[in-house]
């Protein structure tokens, strides 16, 4: 089996993707024009990122307001099915083969999903001098030890400029946590409510957090169960409240994210959160929007409302572990915090926070239910969820973090199989 930390195979994929790297640290402010409308945004407090991968789309977008971007599995699948990459990956195929001759297959193509992520990152950090946020390949989401070495390979290449995003499951709280403590920034990505990231943020300390709020609105209008309005904004509103609240009192330094924003009404509503990671559709919308910067003002502290279509009890479809954090919930996470969760096991997590009465936050999935959330889809079919979600033996944000993560593994493997057309 490959040791992915040898000392010769680091050497050879760190050759190949700095290769022809130009970075211009510091020195690119000058070359984009100041906005107005994004410059207020900052000065209500917010951090903006674009969410894309597509250096064209990005370049109409990009002025000093903006200081990051986010790519996944799903928006560099895109770039590698178009055929951006596939001289790279032969490339790669052979140099690896050329050092490691009994490379298996499997091993070969994550080491080139490796390089494609990391190499295309710094094709935006060179262009844009953007802080970029790379993804792990999806295979490692239950595997904290190859998580932590393949993150901290990709730290290695860029520090001034990589963020390493985990996500949310047991093993990747571990990770993160791990990680942290050797200084790489931490982008926590899949989470989905104000619980989850209470317990990213005690247990894990990364640098930021998420609500994917536009896949909540989705659900919900997807399902028939609401017109999809302010789900995942109250979500937002919420988390944001619980992580200011944990920098104030107990020290950590997490942000919060505004991710999967779908249009540029949503942009303006949610004005004053940490973060937003915005693609580059609703970003457009928001600037054409005709509004004047001094329009805009903190809208995360308003008071959300979603409605629910009538005879529709949202209590059946555990829509409150969006955004209510139970105080017995506080006290249980602060417990298991209490411990070092770089020193623990994803299972002794998962183990504690279901003694303490909330497996529903981190439930133990069967073979069964990844494939039939695998079969749903990008959004869950909640019919099929009901009686489990009703009975709160699964959270909502738990079944939804679960199905983000399994549309991802879809679009991996989508580029995973490019791939291995180009390595035979």
């Amino acid at each position: 089996m490959l040791n992915i930390l040898d000392a010769t195979l680091v050497d050879v994929t760190r050759g190949i993707i700095l290769e022809n790297f130009h970075p211009h640290y510091g020195e690119l402010r000058d070359a984009f024009c100041a906005n107005p409308l994004w410059q207020r945004l900052g000065e209500l407090g917010t951090k903006l990122w674009l969410d894309t991968g597509d250096i064209d789309a990005t370049q109409k977008l990009w002025n000093q307001s903006f200081s990051a971007l986010t790519t996944n599995n799903t928006l560099l699948n895109k770039e590698v099915q178009r055929g951006t990459y596939d001289e790279l990956i032969a490339r790669s195929a052979h140099a690896l083969r050329e050092h490691f001759g009994r490379l298996g297959d499997d091993e070969l193509v994550k080491e080139i999903a490796f390089i494609l992520n990391a190499y295309h990152a710094l094709r935006l950090v060179e262009r844009f001098d953007a802080q970029v946020s790379v993804e792990l390949h999806t295979d490692l989401a239950n595997d904290s030890s190859a998580s932590v070495a393949y993150g901290r390979r990709y730290f290695q290449i860029c520090p001034e400029r990589f963020i390493i995003k985990v996500p949310l499951t047991p093993e990747g709280l571990v990770a993160a946590a791990r990680l942290g403590q050797e200084g790489v920034p931490v982008n926590f990505t899949l989470g989905f409510s104000a619980r989850q990231n209470l317990m990213i943020t005690l247990l894990s300390r990364p640098k930021y957090c998420n609500v994917f709020l536009g896949r909540l609105n989705q659900v919900a209008a997807d399902n028939q169960l609401s017109d999809g309005q302010w789900i995942g904004e109250r979500a937002v509103a919420a988390s944001q409240a619980v992580v200011a609240h944990l920098r104030r009192h107990k020290h950590v330094e997490t942000l919060q994210i505004a991710a999967s924003l779908r249009s540029g009404s949503q942009v303006a509503a949610l004005a004053g959160v940490d973060v937003m990671t915005i693609p580059p559709k609703s970003a457009q919308e928001f600037q054409d929007s005709g509004q004047s910067p001094p329009e805009l003002r903190r809208g995360i502290e308003d008071i959300f409302r979603p409605t629910f279509n009538t005879g529709i009890s949202p209590g059946a479809y555990a829509f409150d572990t969006l955004w209510e954090v139970a105080a017995g919930l506080s006290h249980a996470i602060e417990h298991v915090s209490q411990r070092d969760a770089a020193s623990l096991t994803g299972m002794d997590i998962q183990e504690m926070v279901a003694d303490a009465g909330y497996s529903d936050l981190l439930p133990f999935w069967s073979d069964q239910d990844v494939r039939r959330v695998s079969q749903d889809g990008k959004i869950p079919k909640l019919a099929l969820w009901r009686d489990r979600l009703a009975t709160g033996e699964i959270g909502l944000d738990a079944l939804m973090t679960l199905s983000a993560l399994q549309s991802f593994a879809a679009d991996q493997q989508a580029m995973d199989d490019r791939i291995r057309e180009h390595i035979s």
